[in-house]
């Protein structure tokens, strides 16, 4: 009777959010689970995007989706596949039976079938393979030679060209005729008998031209060709710089091998500016919600045992302050203010450099004058904040010399915060590392030391 009730709360809620799969929806799938109801399970399930159903798979536990995937089996489809996390596909992918598995990945375009197996063990690879048709499998075997991360993994083989000579009415009667075109194109491709591409045409420019209009009368100012051995960031890059919807993708020759659509491209920046978050929280790039116990520990624990020596650092700090803070004991209580203000500044500087260096707003060119103006700022919020400490520390401790040390100290690590939230990214990117792999434990480090060698430093000069 519960379970009953709660399908039926579940159909009636469903819709109250627009773009979200609804935690009555997941409650009651999980009660149907529980309770082995493969009838209710289809109920709740033929409603959902393939998104919500990956999300679904994701939020239960490993117990609750082995028993989905048991009841439910032949619902799940390429699309879904397709949208699931990589820490949870491999396990859906082996639970799934033969035919269904075949049935997933064959309607699928060959670059969702190349991200769909580039990650998994070669086993599973092979049992994805053999789904494929012939041509299929050749084609995404082709892919998988290009290197990891480049346009070659990331465009779909299935193309829409026409030869630089056609009307736009041979265009159109070849489309209409045409037995297999892709699911979703945006461009037809012109190419010369070489299948060198030399310009494209959107669909929208065809539909609304002339027949007797000749295609290069109406191609696109915003062809780009792409290189196969371009890395995805530089692709990805391009479409949000040039405002692309798909680009075609050459090979060395010139010869035209595929193309990438604005999905993909977006998907590629989606997954950086991830991967940036997690690498500036140092949680590892790696990281989901889906990982279980021992994969989070080991994501972590190395950034824990990096900053657990950077801490030592400030502690060797004040340990050479040790006379300072047993004369006046009131410097323990106050000096943790500059540190963890000044980290505070330092993360909202990194933050900002590490986006425009992902975005490339941050280059050579402007380095200079965007150093100088934390550095200002650094300076500027110094004061600020050293006014309203300074007045502060004076009236808590009584002893304006304390208020004056801790004013001091808090201009100088604001400025070290500001600045060094600029140039440690800086420098790690010139040396050719992921600046948000390692910057924040950097950052943390310098304003931490410096936080405490100026407050106690002062306090060593002004007080004793």
């Amino acid at each position: 009777m519960n379970d009953r009730r709660a399908v039926r709360e579940a159909e009636a809620g469903e819709g109250d959010e627009d773009f979200a799969l609804d935690p009555r929806t997941v409650e009651a799938i999980v009660a149907a689970v529980e309770a082995g109801d493969a009838d209710g399970i289809e109920r709740l399930m033929e409603p959902l995007h393939p998104a919500d159903i990956a999300d679904l798979m994701e939020q239960i536990g490993q117990g609750d989706r082995t028993r989905l995937l048991a009841l439910w089996s032949r619902g799940i489809d390429g699309d879904i596949l397709t949208e699931l996390d990589e820490a949870i596909r491999e396990e859906v992918i082996d639970a799934l039976p033969p035919d269904v598995l075949s049935d997933a990945v064959r309607d699928l375009d060959s670059d969702d079938v190349v991200d769909l197996i580039e990650d998994l063990d070669e086993p599973q690879q092979e049992k994805i393979l053999a789904a494929l048709t012939d041509a299929d499998r050749v084609a995404v075997e082709q892919s998988l030679t290009y290197p990891e991360k480049s346009a070659g993994r990331l465009m779909q083989r299935e193309t829409v060209t026409a030869p630089e000579d056609w009307t736009v009415g041979q265009a159109i009667d070849y489309l209409r005729g045409a037995k297999e075109l892709p699911d979703q194109f945006y461009h037809v491709i012109l190419v010369d008998p070489r299948r060198h591409p030399v310009g494209y045409v959107t669909l929208g420019k065809l539909l609304s031209s002339r027949r007797a209009a000749t295609l290069r009368e109406i191609t696109e100012d915003s062809f780009r060709p792409i290189s196969v051995l371009d890395d995805e960031d530089d692709v990805a890059y391009a479409f949000n710089q040039y405002h692309l919807i798909s680009a075609p993708v050459v090979d060395e020759d010139g010869r035209l091998v595929g193309v990438i659509t604005i999905d993909d491209a977006m998907a590629v920046l989606d997954e950086e500016h991830e991967e940036d978050v997690l690498h500036l929280a140092g949680v590892g790039g790696e990281s989901a919600i889906s990982d279980g116990t021992l994969e989070t520990v080991r994501l972590r624990i190395p950034w824990l045992v990096a900053n657990l020596f950077t801490a030592s650092i400030s502690a060797f700090v004040i340990s050479r302050f040790e006379g300072t803070i047993e004369a006046i004991v009131a410097l323990a209580a106050l000096m943790p203010i500059v540190a963890s203000t000044g980290g505070i500044a330092g993360t909202q500087s990194l933050a900002v450099a590490v986006r425009a260096l992902a975005t490339r707003d941050l280059t050579s060119a402007n380095a200079g004058r965007v150093v100088r103006r934390e550095l200002t700022s650094g300076a500027l919020n110094g004061v600020v904040l050293a006014l309203i400490l300074g007045v502060g520390g004076t009236l808590v401790s009584g002893n304006p010399l304390i208020g004056l040390v801790l004013a001091l100290a808090m201009i100088v690590n604001q400025v070290v915060a500001a600045t060094g939230g600029v140039m440690v990214p800086l420098i790690l990117n010139r040396m050719g590392f992921d600046p948000a792999l390692a910057s924040g434990t950097f950052v943390t480090t310098l304003t931490d030391v410096m936080g405490y060698l100026a407050f106690l430093g002062f306090a060593t000069v002004i007080l004793l």
